[in-house]
């Protein structure tokens, strides 16, 4: 699949996405409506680890590797639950944030080049 198609696949994505985040918010499945946004970051995050899988099934020349797709997509769900977790106590959210970060660091020096 090309890049643009993957473009607009996620621009799509990303509008059904905050249709979900509203429609959850007026069942009341999530708290004040401020927590709409955490939500969609949590689910684009989700979104992109699948683009990640997508990207590895089948990589093309001068793309992003899956590898760099899927660090930014536990990056965008880790900002998403240091929001949500925000209200309750920050030092959640920086635990958060730093557990992601180290994660990343140790999975990006211990993950091997291809020769």
């Amino acid at each position: 699949m090309s890049e643009s198609r993957r473009q607009l696949l996620s621009i799509g994505v990303l509008f059904i996405i905050v249709v979900v985040a509203i429609i959850a918010y007026a069942a009341k499945l999530i708290g004040p409506w401020l927590n709409i946004f955490p939500t969609i970051f949590i689910l684009f995050g989700a979104w992109e680890l699948v683009m990640a899988f997508m990207r590895a099934r089948s990589p093309q020349k001068y793309e992003r590797t899956p590898f760099g797709t899927l660090e930014m997509g536990i990056i965008i769900i880790a900002l998403g639950v240091a929001w949500l977790v925000y209200s309750t106590n920050w030092l959640y959210s920086l635990a958060v944030l730093i557990l992601v970060l180290g994660a990343i660091a140790i999975t990006s020096a211990l993950r091997r080049k291809k020769p």
